[in-house]
């Protein structure tokens, strides 16, 4: 009662350009753990406020170094994407595909 299942194979050839791309969140992450660093630095490089402690004059220049790490991490792989863009390459790709089908639609086809 087991009868074989038809095989349906297509082949696409088509032109694909192939690259690197950088990982934008990760040197978005970067800039931000660089400045936040700066601005710990910083923190204590100048002698202490008295209207201010020290933990509030980090929790601004925090604030600012998330702002300007992210963008500056964002600018940085966006230019690493620009320069990357140029040595990309065309290749010929192929798609198969294949497609099983059976008489039998009660009994699932096991692999």
């Amino acid at each position: 009662m087991s009868e074989t299942p038809d095989e349906q194979a297509t082949v696409t050839e088509d032109t694909v350009t192939v690259r690197r791309s950088p990982r934008y969140f990760r040197f978005m992450f970067a800039g931000v753990v660089v400045f936040a660093l700066v601005a710990l630095v910083l923190t204590f490089a100048f002698p202490e406020n008295p209207t201010y402690s020290r933990a509030q004059v980090f929790g601004f220049l925090l604030v600012a170094a998330i702002a300007v790490g992210v963008a500056v991490g964002s600018v940085v792989a966006l230019a690493l994407d620009r320069a990357t863009n140029k040595r990309a390459k065309t290749v010929q790709a192929d798609r198969l595909d294949v497609r099983v089908t059976s008489d039998d639609t009660h009994n699932p086809i096991e692999s």
